[in-house]
């Protein structure tokens, strides 16, 4: 079927009091098991390709972007693409021609001016080419940096009269926030900060995203979901489920060189979680 756009899933489960999960891929082991996992519970889906994945394909976005767009237009459910965490503006300008309906741009380094300067930059460019953007206000940990973020230090997390504010005057469709997950965390053991949470989704108008979430158990889950947000970002638990398949199948079969036996694997265990993780963020 068509590409769908991240806007129109988004807008889609937040009517149904629901969120749509966004997968971060890296290879196209990670685009298949994602539509695999997505068509096996009939659920919509975006495919999330970050500046940093760019970077391991020496700088390329094309090539695995034309390969996301290829196998979202065989799907059997909705799929979006969605680009994300891009800070360069030259990577923002690529987004249209290789098929992106969506781009997160992140200047949430920045100082507060700073930042809602280059997101308005950002977000006129984006609007003007029928981009959906999404944008991050506070500081969700886990992202690396000198020094690196915290997502626990005092004044990390999201101030949601600073919210409404960027909201409205950078005009951004969605807003990543700051509520106590952090990036690349391989267990599942953080908690969110259910008050403030509330009080972001009761003051801003706009679909709010929740990244890190892979640090989450399923109950913080469904309870983030049940606060408000309508997009959460998984990534590190398709790494973890991948490689923790191939270990156990290298070690099982030392003798193996085709990569395709432990590749075959990998793919099976990142479709599980992905099903699994989609079934989580819609039992309601």
């Amino acid at each position: 079927m068509p590409l769908a756009t991240t806007g129109e899933l988004v807008d889609h489960a937040a009517a149904a009091g629901s969120a749509v999960a966004s997968f971060n891929v890296i290879t196209l082991e990670h685009v298949e098991a994602v539509i695999a996992g997505a068509e096996s519970v009939n659920a919509p889906v975006v495919l999330q390709v970050s500046e940093n994945a760019v970077k391991f394909r020496y700088g390329r976005l094309l090539p695995l972007a034309r390969a996301a767009v290829a196998a979202a237009e065989r799907a059997a459910v909705p799929v979006a693409l969605h680009l994300d965490h891009v800070q360069s503006d030259a990577l923002l300008r690529q987004a249209p021609d290789a098929g992106f309906g969506s781009v997160m741009y992140d200047a949430a380094r920045l100082p507060y001016a700073e930042n809602l300067a280059a997101t308005r930059a950002a977000v006129d460019w984006a609007h003007a080419r029928g981009l959906w953007i999404e944008a991050e206000l506070g500081e969700i940990g886990g992202k690396g940096g000198t020094p690196p973020l915290d997502a626990h230090a005092p004044g990390a997390r999201t101030d949601p009269d600073q919210a409404r504010a960027f909201v409205a005057d950078s005009g951004v469709d969605a807003l990543a926030v700051a509520v106590g997950t952090t990036h690349a965390m391989t267990t599942r053991t953080a908690t969110l900060d259910h008050g403030l949470l509330e009080r972001l989704s009761a003051t801003l108008d706009v679909p709010l995203v929740l990244h890190g979430s892979s640090g989450l158990p399923d109950t913080e889950l469904t309870a983030a979901v049940g606060s408000g947000i309508a997009k959460v970002n998984i990534g590190t638990a398709l790494n973890v489920a991948m490689t923790g398949a191939i270990r156990d199948f290298l070690a099982a079969h030392p003798e193996a060189v085709d990569s395709r036996g432990y590749l075959t694997v990998g793919r099976e265990a990142m479709t599980r979680a992905v099903a699994d993780i989609i079934a989580t963020l819609t039992a309601r």
